[in-house]
C-alpha cells in the first residue's frame, strides 16, 4: 500500500519534490462528481505522531468522502523556521501511516487547513510563511495546476456533487489567510480573545467573500459549509467567529440574501465536540456539527473537563476522540449529523429533514 503511494509520488518533477522534502504528495481515490452522496465522514485535529486507530474506524463506516477540516497534522516545532521543515517532516508521518494511506486509496479526501497545518498557532493573515505554507499544502494534496487553488490565494474551494434533486454543494473555507488578527483578551487571561467590533476585521478577504457568494447563488439541494474553527459557539474563549461578530453577523446575512438553502455547517478545532442549532440566526434552522479531536481529545492535556452552558448547544460537549459523519437519505429527504467515537460508535445525533432547511 505504502509502496504504491510512493510511487505516486515519485512521478512528481525531481526539483519540485526537492522543495517540499521530506514532504509526500498523499493522493486519494477521485470523487465522483456525477454520483448522489448519502454518507460523508469528516475529522479535524489528527496528531500524526499519536495512534492512527480512528483511520480504519473512518473507513470502516464506509463513507463516500472523508472531509479532512484542518489541524490535520501537528509540526512539533512552529519556530519561524522559513523552510517550515518541521510541518514538511508531520506532513513525511501522516504519509507513512498505513491506515491513512488505505482510507485514501478507497475514499476521497477533501482537506482545508486550520493554524497548526498552516504552520502557527491561532496564525492569520500576518503569518509571514503564508505563502510557503499555501506551496506545501498543495503539494501534499496533490492540488492540480489547473486547480484554481493553484492560481490564486488561500485554499478555499468548492465541490458540487450529484444530479439534480440530490446535488451536495461541499464549500471549504479558508479562515486563515486573509484573517486579521484577533483581539486580545485583556479582562481575563484564562482566554486568549475577546469579541471585537473593529470594523477592520476580517475574516475571510474580499476576494474569498465575493467567491462565497457567487457558490451560495449556485443551485444545491443541501450545501455543507466547512470552517475551521467554530461558528454558532457564543461561549468560545477561544479561535471561533464570535470574536469577530460583524464578519459572523455578514456571513449570516450573506445566507439571507443569497436565499441560499440546505446549509448546515461542519467544524473543527475545539479538541471536543458538540452539536449546535440555532433557530433565530437565518430564515431557518441552522446546524452545526463540531468534530474535534481524532487523537488529541481534552481528556488527553486536560483532568476533568467539566460541562459548560451552550446558548445553542443540543446536548453535551463530548470530550473523548471522535469524527462526525453526515447521513442522507434522499428518499425519505432526511439528514442526519452524527458525532463517533474511536470505536465508530454515535455518541452525538441530530437530524432534520432536507425541506426545513430552506
Amino acid at each position: 500500500m505504502r509502496l504504491t503511494m510512493i510511487l505516486l509520488a515519485l512521478t512528481c518533477s525531481v526539483s519540485h519534490a526537492d522543495d517540499f522534502w521530506p514532504a509526500l504528495p498523499m493522493p486519494s481515490k477521485d470523487l465522483d462528481e456525477k454520483t448522489a452522496l448519502t454518507r460523508i465522514a469528516l475529522g479535524s485535529c489528527f496528531d500524526q505522531r499519536r495512534s492512527d486507530k480512528i483511520f480504519a474506524k473512518v473507513q470502516e463506516a464506509k463513507p463516500d468522502a472523508f472531509l479532512f477540516i484542518g489541524d490535520n497534522v501537528y509540526a512539533s516545532d512552529e519556530s519561524d523556521d522559513p523552510q517550515l521543515m518541521s510541518l514538511k517532516r508531520a506532513y513525511s508521518q501522516l504519509a507513512n501511516s498505513d491506515r491513512f494511506a488505505s482510507l485514501r486509496e478507497a475514499i476521497p479526501v477533501l482537506p482545508i487547513w486550520d493554524d497548526h497545518d498552516y504552520g502557527l498557532n491561532d496564525a492569520g493573515g500576518d503569518w509571514p510563511r503564508r505563502r510557503i505554507a499555501e506551496s506545501l499544502f498543495e503539494h501534499v494534496w496533490d492540488v492540480a495546476p489547473e486547480d484554481p487553488r493553484s492560481q490564486r490565494e488561500g485554499i478555499y474551494f468548492a465541490r458540487n456533487i450529484g444530479p439534480e434533486g440530490r446535488r451536495v454543494q461541499l464549500i471549504f473555507l479558508d479562515t486563515r489567510f486573509f484573517r486579521t488578527a484577533l483581539t486580545k483578551n485583556s479582562q481575563d487571561q484564562t482566554v486568549p480573545y475577546e469579541p471585537s467590533e473593529d470594523t477592520h476585521q476580517d475574516m475571510l478577504g474580499d476576494e474569498q467573500w465575493q467567491w462565497l457568494e457567487s457558490k451560495l447563488l449556485e443551485p444545491a439541494e443541501l450545501r455543507i459549509i466547512v470552517s475551521s474553527i467554530m461558528v454558532l459557539s457564543d461561549i468560545h474563549g477561544f479561535e471561533s467567529w464570535r470574536m469577530l461578530p460583524r464578519e459572523r453577523q455578514r456571513f449570516y446575512k450573506l445566507l439571507d440574501t443569497t436565499a441560499a438553502g440546505g446549509v448546515l455547517i461542519v467544524s473543527g478545532d475545539t479538541h471536543a465536540g458538540a452539536m449546535y442549532r440555532s433557530d433565530e440566526t437565518i430564515g431557518y434552522p441552522l446546524l452545526e456539527l463540531n468534530t474535534s479531536s481524532m487523537n488529541v481529545p481534552l481528556t488527553s492535556f486536560v483532568d476533568n473537563p467539566k460541562q459548560v452552558p451552550g446558548v445553542h448547544r443540543v446536548g453535551d460537549i463530548y470530550f473523548e476522540a471522535n469524527f462526525g459523519l453526515i447521513n442522507i437519505d434522499w428518499e425519505s429527504g432526511q439528514v442526519t449529523l452524527q458525532m463517533r467515537n474511536e470505536n465508530n460508535q454515535t455518541v452525538r445525533e441530530q437530524s432534520i429533514y432536507i425541506s426545513a432547511l430552506n
